[in-house]
C-alpha cells in the first residue's frame, strides 16, 4: 500500500520551527474507499450499512476543524470526502446521559437518565434504536462502551443488539446482510487526556506515537479560559497526542471497512461523545462541553443524501437527540412517535431545527442543575445552584495536575479574567453568550439592557422545553425512587401533573440564588410537597452563603429540622451549619450519614465534605460510613467513598490529625 506524505510543522524546545514529513499508509485506502472499492461485497444491499467511530470526551479540535495544532490526517481527508458539520452537539457534558440520549432519541431529563449512573427504570417503549433496524433485516453490533444509564440494562442491551462486546464486529453478520455498527475509541477519554499518571500514559498512549507526532508544549494553542503556565501547555499537549493516536485508529478502522469490500455500501459517522474531558469542557454547558466534531461520509451511490458536496459543511444545528430517527430514516423505517429527535438526514429527514438543549445535574459525588439552550448564534444557560462553582471539587477530575494547579491558583487569587469564569467560586444565575463574536463564551451578557429581548426569547425557549419534555431533573433522587415505587418510571412520573407538580418544582428552583426570596422560601418550607420544600431549603442556603440570613430566618429553619423528607433535612442542616454549626443540625447530618438509602448517604457526604472544617465534630462519623461502604459494590457507595475520601483528606484535616498526634521526636 502506498505511503503518503503529510508536511508537519513543529517548534523544537529552543523556539526554532522545523518542518517534518509524516508519512501516513491511510491516504490510498481512504482514496479508494471514496472512490470506488477494490473488491465488491458480495451482495450490494438495498439500504446502506452505517457505522459510527465514536470518540471519547472530544471537543472539535482536529485540523479539519482549523486547530492548527492538532495532528489528524486520517479525519482531515476523511472531512474533505464527506460533510464536517459545524454545528453539533450534545445533549449533557457527560458520558452516560449523553449515551442515554443517543441510543433512546429521548432527552434524558425526560427518561430520568440525566444524572450519572442513577440506573432508573424506562417505560416499556423505550427500546433502542438498532432495536428496529435489527427488526428489518440490519446486524447490529456494539464494540463496546453502552452505558446507557438505566436499570435492566442487560435486557435493554440485548434487544438492542445482536452483539455488544469487545469482539462485537460487522465481520459476524451473515453474508450479504446490512449492518448497522458502533466502534467506541476511548483514546481521548478524559482518563488518558488528564487523569492518568504521566507513566501510564506514556505506556499506553505516548510510545504508540512517534517523536513527529507528538505535540511540543511550548507551541500549545491554549483557549483563554487557561492560565498560561508550563502545566496547563504539558496538559494541552496530552490531549492532542491523545487526538493523534484516536485519529491513527480511525484510520485503521476505515481500512478494514476497505479491505471488506464494504466502502461503497457504508455511510460512516465520526463524532465524540460530549465535550473535551479537560478543565472547562467535560461537565459544562458552555460550547467547550456540548459541542462535537461530527464528520459524515457518503460513497457515491449514497451521495445524493447528503447535506452538502463532497468536503463540504453545513451550519445545521443537529442534536444528539436526532440521531436516532436519523439511523431509522437512513433505513427507510417509520420513526416512533414518542422520539423527541428530528431526523437529519435521509427520506424522512425533518426541518431544521431551531434551537438545541443541553442538561448538567448531578455527576459522581458533585450535585448541580443547570439548563442550555442555543440557537446557531446565541447560548444561554440558566443556573439553578448559582451559589455552586463550575469546579467544584471532583475526586475522579481532581486526579489531574492539571486541574490541582488550577484550583491553587484560583484560591491565591492569580487567575486572570478568563479562567476566572470557570474557578470563580459563584455563578450568575443567567448566562448569555454571543457564540460570533465570544466563541470561548467569556462574556456574559445577561444583564446587558442591549440584549434584553434575546435573553427573555431564549429564558421563554427554555421554559417552554422544560415543560414541553416533562424535565424529570427537578426533584432529588431519593424523592424520586420513593415517588415511582415498583411500578413506575421517572418518565411516567414527570408526566403525572399531581405526582409530579413541574410548575411548582420551577416556580421554588427559580427562586434559588435570589436573596429578596427568603420569605417566600421560608414559607415554601411548609409546603406540602416535599420537592418544593428542597429548592426552598437550597435557595435558603444560596442566600446564606452570598448574604446571610437573619437571627430570626435562622431560627425558623431550626424549627424545620424535623422535617419528614431526608434531603431536606440535610439542606437545612447545611445551611445552619456553614453559618454556626449547632448540636442540632450536626446530629441531622449525622443520622443521615447512617441512612439506609445510599443515595441519602450520598446527599450527607457531599454537604458535610463541602462544610469544610465546620464539619469538624463529625469526623468520626463520616470514618465510620466511609469503613462501612468501604466493601460495598455499586455506583453509590463508589460516589460516597469519592467524597468522604476527599473530606478526610483535605489539609485542615491532615493540620488537625498532626496536632492531636504529633509526630515522635
Amino acid at each position: 500500500m502506498r505511503q503518503f506524505n503529510l508536511l508537519r510543522h513543529c517548534r523544537r524546545p529552543n523556539g526554532s520551527r522545523v518542518t517534518v514529513v509524516v508519512r501516513t499508509w491511510f491516504g490510498l485506502a481512504l482514496a479508494s474507499l471514496m472512490a470506488g472499492s477494490l473488491s465488491e461485497a458480495a451482495e450490494s444491499p438495498a439500504r446502506p450499512n452505517l457505522l459510527w467511530i465514536t470518540a471519547e470526551d472530544l471537543s472539535p479540535h482536529l485540523g479539519c476543524y482549523g486547530d492548527p495544532y492538532a495532528l489528524t490526517p486520517h479525519l482531515d481527508r476523511l472531512a474533505a470526502r464527506g460533510v464536517r458539520y459545524t454545528r453539533a452537539f450534545a445533549t449533557a457534558p457527560v458520558c452516560s446521559p449523553a449515551r442515554s440520549t443517543l441510543i433512546t432519541g429521548l432527552h434524558a431529563t425526560s427518561l430520568g437518565t440525566q444524572r450519572l449512573r442513577s440506573q432508573f427504570p424506562v417505560d416499556r417503549e423505550v427500546r433502542g434504536f438498532p432495536a428496529w433496524l435489527r427488526e428489518a433485516g440490519y446486524y447490529c453490533s456494539n464494540n463496546v462502551k453502552t452505558d446507557y444509564n438505566l436499570r435492566d440494562e442487560a435486557a435493554f442491551i440485548a434487544d438492542a443488539w445482536n452483539e455488544s462486546s469487545p469482539r462485537a464486529h460487522w465481520r459476524n453478520r451473515q453474508p450479504g446482510q446490512p449492518f448497522f455498527a458502533v466502534v467506541n475509541l476511548m483514546t481521548t477519554h478524559q482518563s488518558r487526556t488528564s487523569v492518568w499518571s504521566p507513566e501510564e500514559f506514556e505506556r499506553e498512549v505516548g510510545s504508540k506515537l512517534k517523536a513527529v507526532e507528538r505535540h511540543d508544549p511550548a507551541a500549545a494553542n491554549l483557549p483563554p479560559y487557561y492560565p498560561d503556565t508550563a502545566e496547563a501547555r504539558r496538559a494541552w499537549a496530552r490531549y492532542h497526542d491523545c487526538i493523534t493516536r484516536m485519529d491513527q485508529e480511525v484510520g485503521e478502522l476505515l481500512v478494514q471497512l476497505e479491505a471488506d469490500g464494504l466502502a461503497q455500501d457504508t455511510i460512516v459517522f465520526f463524532f465524540g461523545d460530549h465535550g473535551m474531558g479537560m478543565p472547562r469542557g467535560k461537565r459544562v454547558l458552555h460550547d467547550s462541553g456540548l459541542r462535537v466534531p461530527l464528520i459524515v461520509f457518503f460513497p457515491e451511490k449514497w451521495r445524493h443524501l447528503a447535506p452538502a458536496p463532497a468536503g463540504g459543511d453545513t451550519d445545521r444545528l443537529v442534536s444528539f437527540v436526532d440521531f436516532a430517527p436519523t439511523m431509522l430514516s437512513l433505513a427507510d423505517l417509520q420513526i416512533p412517535p414518542h422520539m423527541q429527535g428530528v431526523a437529519f438526514l435521509g427520506l424522512k429527514a425533518g426541518k431544521a431545527r431551531q434551537y438545541v438543549h443541553g442538561a448538567r445535574d448531578r455527576v459522581d459525588e458533585v450535585f448541580d442543575l443547570s439548563r442550555s439552550v442555543r440557537d446557531e448564534r446565541w447560548l444561554y444557560i440558566r443556573n439553578y445552584m448559582p451559589h455552586l462553582s463550575w469546579m467544584q471539587p471532583e475526586r475522579y477530575s481532581d486526579g489531574s495536575t492539571f486541574r490541582q494547579e488550577f484550583r491553587r491558583l484560583a484560591a491565591a487569587g492569580q487567575l486572570g479574567r478568563g479562567p476566572q469564569t470557570y474557578a470563580a467560586p459563584r455563578r450568575a444565575l443567567e448566562e448569555l453568550y454571543d457564540a460570533h463574536a465570544d466563541p470561548h463564551q467569556l462574556n456574559n451578557l445577561a444583564s446587558d439592557p442591549a440584549h434584553r429581548e434575546r435573553l427573555t426569547t431564549l429564558r421563554g425557549e427554555l421554559r417552554r422545553w422544560l415543560v414541553e419534555t416533562r424535565d424529570a431533573g427537578f426533584l432529588t433522587e431519593p424523592q424520586v425512587w420513593e415517588r415511582i415505587g415498583k411500578e413506575r418510571s421517572p418518565r411516567e412520573l414527570a408526566r403525572d401533573p399531581h405526582g409530579y407538580p413541574l410548575g411548582d418544582l420551577l416556580q421554588a428552583a427559580e427562586e434559588v440564588g435570589r436573596p429578596e426570596a427568603t420569605p417566600k422560601q421560608l414559607a415554601w418550607l411548609a409546603h406540602p410537597d416535599d420537592g418544593v420544600r428542597y429548592w426552598a431549603a437550597v435557595g435558603l442556603q444560596a442566600t446564606a452563603r452570598s448574604a446571610g440570613l437573619s437571627p430570626s430566618d435562622r431560627s425558623a429553619l431550626r424549627e424545620r429540622l424535623a422535617e419528614t423528607s431526608p434531603v431536606v433535612r440535610i439542606e437545612l442542616a447545611a445551611t445552619l451549619n456553614a453559618l454556626s454549626p449547632s448540636k442540632e443540625s450536626l446530629a441531622v447530618l449525622e443520622q443521615a450519614l447512617n441512612d439506609p438509602v445510599p443515595e441519602v448517604v450520598l446527599h450527607a457526604a457531599r454537604a458535610v465534605e463541602l462544610l469544610g472544617p465546620r464539619a469538624q465534630p463529625l469526623l468520626p462519623a463520616m470514618r465510620r460510613t466511609l469503613e462501612r461502604v468501604l466493601g460495598q459494590e455499586g455506583d453509590p457507595p463508589m460516589f460516597i467513598r469519592f467524597s468522604l475520601e476527599a473530606a478526610l483528606e483535605a489539609e485542615w484535616v491532615k493540620e488537625l490529625d498532626h496536632r492531636e498526634n504529633p509526630p515522635a521526636r
